[in-house]
C-alpha cells in the first residue's frame, strides 16, 4: 500500500512540476482548462440565476475537486498546502460550486467564484517558464491580470453589499458598470450609493481607483522596467531611464524612443 502511495505521489510530482513533454502537456491543459472555467464563472455571474445549468457546475466541482487532490497528494509539504491562499481559494470555489443544492442565496455564490480569477497567477508562472514572449511582456500582461482581477473582484463586493440595498443595482452587470465609472472617476450619477455603507465603499473605491486603478492602466500601455541583461551580474529588470545597474553599478544601454512628453 505505502508502495503504491509513493508511486502515485511520484506520478503526480512528474505531471504537475516535470519538464518532461508529456509534463509540459498536461499543464498547459490544466491551464487551458483554468481559462475555460474562469472565462465560465465571469459569463455565469451575470446569468438569470433560473436559466442557470447546475449540472455543468457539479461537473466543474468534481474537476476541480480531483485535480485539488492531486496538487496535495504531489507537493512536498502537504500541510503546508492545504493552509496556502491557492488552496483556500479553491476550497471556496468548489463548495461555491456545490452549495446551491443545500443554500438559495445563488447570486452570492456566484460572486464567491471570482475567487477563481486568482488563478489568473499561476498561468503567469507557467507561461514565463514556458515563452521568451510572455517574459519580454510580462509586465504588460502582469498588470492586464491584475486590472482584470482588481475590477472584477471590487465588482463582486459591490453586488454582494448593494445588490438587496440599491434598487439601481440589480445584476452583476449593474455592479460592474457602476464599479468601473468609479475607478474612472468618471461617475455619471445614473447609479448612486444611498445607504452609509455603500457610500462608504464608494469612497474607497475611488481612492483605490486614483491610487491603483490608473497605476496599472498605465503599466500597460508604459512598462515601468526595461528588461535588458546587465553583462555583469545578470540582473534582468532596470529602470527605462536607467545608466547604471542598481545592483552591480555597471554602465548600461539601454534603447529608448526618447521622452514621453
Amino acid at each position: 500500500m505505502a508502495a503504491e502511495k509513493s508511486a502515485l505521489q511520484t506520478g503526480l510530482r512528474q505531471l504537475y512540476f516535470g519538464h518532461s513533454t508529456r509534463a509540459r502537456v498536461f499543464r498547459f491543459t490544466l491551464l487551458a482548462f483554468d481559462v475555460i472555467t474562469i472565462g465560465y464563472f465571469i459569463v455565469s455571474s451575470v446569468m438569470d440565476p433560473e436559466r442557470h445549468f447546475h449540472t455543468l457546475d457539479f461537473i466543474l466541482a468534481g474537476v476541480l475537486s480531483l485535480d485539488y487532490i492531486a496538487r496535495l497528494i504531489a507537493s512536498a509539504t502537504p500541510a503546508r498546502y492545504l493552509f496556502s491562499f491557492t488552496s483556500l481559494t479553491d476550497i471556496v470555489v468548489i463548495a461555491s460550486l456545490l452549495a446551491p443544492v443545500f443554500l438559495e442565496n445563488f447570486a452570492f455564490l456566484r460572486v464567491v467564484r471570482m475567487l477563481r480569477l486568482l488563478r489568473s497567477y499561476h498561468l503567469l508562472k507557467e507561461l514565463r517558464e514556458a515563452s521568451s514572449w510572455f517574459r519580454r511582456n510580462e509586465d504588460i500582461l502582469q498588470s492586464a491580470v491584475n486590472l482584470v482581477v482588481f475590477i472584477f473582484v471590487v465588482t463582486a463586493i459591490v453586488f454582494v453589499i448593494e445588490d438587496d440595498r440599491n434598487p439601481n443595482i440589480n445584476n452583476y452587470l449593474d455592479a460592474l458598470y457602476f464599479t468601473v465609472t468609479t475607478l474612472t472617476t468618471t461617475g455619471f450619477g445614473d447609479i448612486t450609493m444611498t445607504d452609509s455603507v455603500g457610500r462608504l465603499m464608494t469612497v474607497l473605491i475611488m481612492i483605490f481607483g486614483v491610487a491603483l486603478f490608473l497605476r496599472l492602466v498605465q503599466t500597460i500601455f508604459r512598462p515601468s522596467k526595461a528588461q535588458v541583461n546587465c553583462p555583469d551580474c545578470g540582473l534582468n529588470r532596470h529602470d527605462t531611464d536607467a545608466i547604471h545597474c542598481k545592483h552591480c553599478g555597471r554602465m548600461l544601454n539601454i534603447p529608448t524612443e526618447g521622452a514621453w512628453d
